[in-house]
């Protein structure tokens, strides 16, 4: 009987999940833009674009599959210990997120007028990314770093849940899914908390973007970690084929198109309630995990001509630039076109915001993501 073939996700580098990566990227560009042109309700198209930002939760996933795929593979292999130091750990992380976005921070805050008046602790706070836990921190040109602010969270968090887990290997592994599981259901619980009613949380403090409110978006990742590096099973069988791939897919877009539907859920930019919120988390969870499947479960060796075209793959390489800037590309792309804010010309504004932040996004990673990746990493 042949042996199971070993899963794409199970080791090294997988370009599809750059073309992914890559996708996402556009797609939260798209809701950015389709709310300052006013495009992102009032049909069911535009209430799309205006929950496309949720693909944040690919970006999320992805972290969490990445950064936990090691420590998967070290337990079932039944290691003692983990599979990473903590410290060489923190460092890269420190490495791959901190030279490009302390030069945004800067660049936002010295050009952008409106973010004159800020003054040093306003910088300090965006520069330490632990501006989501006091109010009214949103500032001009990075208000979309919230989310770097909760995946520097995760990053100090996950030596923690991996130590606790060390002794989850060999025989033992087998409750490493619920373990995980219960994590990300953590994050779909949080938001039912009333934080503030029960005085827990300084008022002002919007806790629907603090870090415990995103496991779940995480977990999905971190469970195709385990999946990924155990022995192939159901999930496994069900990804192999492109049909198989597509129904996935299918069943992801299923789950992102849910929340656009205004019987269930608000539109635009609007604070929810926590159920609502949680139901969102929910679906867009299953979304990520969806989406990624079919990629990091498929055979070793399984081909994905679109997500490995060159243009996806130099865009997903460039998707970390391109997510910083894209913010300070829209606010120029107004005045560029003529445009007036807030004006419907999404068709104008659109494809000039995505081609510039392409550009600056490449021009980040190759004058300053890749030179502070080898002046500060140690070298082999």
């Amino acid at each position: 009987m042949s042996a199971e073939p070993r899963l794409a996700g199970s080791r090294g580098h997988i370009p599809a999940l750059e073309g992914l990566r890559g996708l996402a990227a556009i797609g939260i560009i798209t809701t950015h833009v389709a709310f300052v042109t006013r495009m992102s309700f009032g049909t069911p198209v535009r209430r799309l674009f205006g929950r496309l930002d949720m693909l944040v939760a690919v970006f999320f996933a992805k972290t969490g599959f990445l950064l936990w795929r090691a420590h998967a593979d070290h337990a079932r292999r039944d290691r003692p210990g983990t599979a990473r130091a903590v410290l060489p750990y923190l460092r890269a992380r420190l490495v791959r997120i901190m030279p490009a976005y302390s030069v945004l921070v800067a660049v936002a805050m010295v050009v952008l007028p409106q973010n004159r008046v800020n003054g040093p602790v306003v910088w300090l706070r965006n520069l330490t990314l632990t501006q989501i836990y006091q109010r009214k921190f949103l500032v001009s040109g990075i208000t979309h770093a919230w989310s770097l602010a909760v995946e520097m969270a995760y990053y100090l968090t996950l030596p923690a849940l991996w130590t606790g887990m060390r002794n989850l290997r060999g025989a033992a592994s087998r409750w490493r899914l619920p373990a995980v599981g219960a994590f990300g259901l953590s994050g779909l619980l949080f938001p039912l908390v009333p934080w503030h009613r029960l005085r827990l949380l300084p008022q002002g403090v919007n806790d629907q973007i603090l870090p415990p409110a995103f496991s779940a978006w995480f977990a999905s990742g971190m469970l195709l970690a385990e999946l990924a590096t155990a022995r192939p099973g159901v999930l496994a069988r069900l990804s192999r084929g492109q049909v198989a791939r597509w129904g996935w897919w299918t069943a992801g877009g299923v789950a992102l198109l849910a929340t656009t539907v205004p019987r269930w859920f608000s539109e635009g930019f609007r604070h929810p309630s926590g159920r609502e919120y949680a139901a969102r988390n929910g679906l867009t969870a299953a979304m990520a995990f969806l989406v990624l499947g079919p990629v990091v479960l498929a055979p070793e060796g399984a081909r994905f001509p679109v997500l490995e075209s060159r243009p996806l793959q130099a865009i997903g390489r460039w998707s970390y630039g391109i997510f910083l800037w894209h913010l300070i590309v829209l606010h120029f792309a107004f005045p560029l076109t003529r445009t007036p804010l807030w004006t419907r010309r999404m068709g104008v504004i659109w494809p000039v915001t995505v081609a510039g932040s392409i550009a600056v996004g490449a021009a980040s990673y190759r004058f300053i993501e890749e030179p502070a990746r080898k002046a500060l990493s140690p070298h082999s």
